[in-house]
This record gives structure tokens, sequence and C-alpha cells, in this order.
């Protein structure tokens, strides 16, 4: 009978990992949209999916989830959602869609002026000054935020979607 339990629990607790995002799939599901708002912003896509990954556990946070926000952006008003049959108001921002989510943060690094001279000093290649100069500027409270976003960054060599259109182009040629 234990067994049974046991092997139960497990088989319960694997299918609500699967569930869950991994950083693998994140990246694969959002690196194109990462990479087309860099061109459109000059916001680098590392640090636009670092960034999102960092701040919403691969979307499995209960913000991401329920309001569609990937960045931890607060709204100007309170949003509500449910959890457990229980209605939370929050202050973080609700979107319509996860792409909504990432073209807000893009224009509130390129527009908002706490951030926009991110934008005027910085090309999309700079990665490491983007990640430190959002935290200087203040997104973030914590003293280790950029650390932890370019080590996702570094750990999943997001840099890559960064490079120049021609030399990717090559890159893929060189690899077929």
């Amino acid at each position: 009978m234990k067994k049974l339990i046991l092997i139960a629990t497990l088989l319960v607790s694997s299918l609500a990992v699967s569930a869950q995002n991994t950083s693998q799939s994140y990246i694969e599901k959002f690196k194109d949209n990462a990479i087309r708002i860099m061109h459109e912003t000059g916001v680098p896509a590392s640090i636009i999916l670092a960034v999102a990954m960092h701040e919403s556990a691969n979307g499995n946070s209960n913000i991401a989830q329920k309001l569609n926000n990937q960045f931890g952006v607060k709204g100007g008003g309170t949003s509500v959602y449910y959890q457990h049959k229980k209605k939370v108001h929050t202050s973080y921002k609700k979107y319509d869609s996860v792409m909504d989510s990432f073209q807000d943060f893009a224009r509130i690094m390129t527009e908002r002026k706490q951030f926009s001279h991110l934008a005027d000093e910085l090309t999309h290649y700079d990665y490491l000054g983007w990640a430190k100069g959002i935290q200087h500027s203040g997104y973030c409270s914590s003293r280790k935020w950029s650390a932890q976003v370019l080590n996702i960054i570094q750990k999943y060599g997001l840099n890559a979607y960064d490079e120049r259109p021609q030399e990717q182009t090559q890159l893929t040629a060189d690899k077929q």
C-alpha cells in the first residue's frame, strides 16, 4: 500500500512539474518576439528575455499567469485576480497578452525618463551595461538584481540573440 501511495505521489508531482514552464521552453517561446522588439526599440533581446525570466520565474509566477505581467510592472490602479477562490487585489499591471507585457517593458526602458538615457548611451549589444543601468536607475530594490539577470544571460547564452542580423544569418548558414 505504501508503494502505491509513493508511486501516485511521484506521478502527480511529475505532472505538476511538466505543466510549468522551464527556462528552455520560455526562451523558445519568446525569443523571436524579444529579437523583434530589440530591433524596434534598441533594448537587447537578452535583457528582455532574462528580465522576464527572472521576474516571472519563467512565466510561472502568479502575476505572470493571472495578469500576463512578465516583468513585475506596477500599474496605475488595482488589478484583481482569483487564487484558490479568493479575490486578490494587487498593484501589478494587468496585460491583455504576454506580448503586451514585453512591449510595455521595452517602452518603459526607452520612454520613461528614469531609463531612457540607457537607450541613448548603450547599444543593443551591451547587455552588461543595460543590466547594471536598469538596476542603478531604480528598477528594483535588490542589490543582486543585475548579477542575477546577467547570470541568466550567461547560463543560457541569451546574448547570442543580440547579434547583428547579418551575423545571425551567417551563423545559421555556417551551421548548415
